[in-house]
């Protein structure tokens, strides 16, 4: 007695093209045919982590592990990767990390030039206000006919 898989197969496509759900937990629930522009990588916390480990550890039946891993929707290698991070280093080394490079130290020439940066800022905005005033005085003089003397040093216009 041979049973015809193609058949079994047709009847799972049917059922699944009328939406007829196969378990009641899904019943009525209807995919997102929405696709996400631009796929993002998952992040997991640090709690999420040392719990699913907790779980993984506490597997001991044949097929629990693999439960949890698809419940869980994540790979063994996760696992793998997560429980060397955890003996490395307790939870440093399950903080998430910030990738690219990586800024250099507070090195006293890092400091220095930070300092002068703010002082260039504050000067640069002590000429500006030189220069308006400045302006203001050469506007009021040519307004009340005063004649201003000429610098002896510079570029005036």
């Amino acid at each position: 007695m041979s049973i015809d898989t193609t058949v079994i197969a047709g009847n799972e496509g049917a059922r699944r093209a009328t939406e007829i759900p196969t378990t009641g937990t899904q019943a009525n629930v209807a995919p997102d045919p929405e696709v996400t522009a631009k796929a993002s990588r998952r992040r997991f916390s640090e709690r999420y982590k040392l719990g699913v480990l907790r779980q993984a550890d506490a597997c001991a039946g044949p097929g629990e592990l693999g439960a949890l891993l698809r419940r869980e929707g994540l790979y063994s290698s996760h696992l793998t990767t997560w429980r060397r991070q955890r003996d490395a280093g307790a939870l440093q080394g399950l903080k998430a990390k910030k990738r690219g490079p990586k800024p250099p130290a507070d090195s006293p020439l890092i400091k220095e030039n930070k300092r002068l940066l703010r002082e260039t800022h504050i000067l640069q905005r002590k000429l500006q206000r030189a220069e308006l005033i400045i302006d203001i005085q050469k506007k009021v003089s040519e307004a009340l006919g005063i004649p201003l003397e000429k610098p002896e040093f510079g570029d005036e216009d």
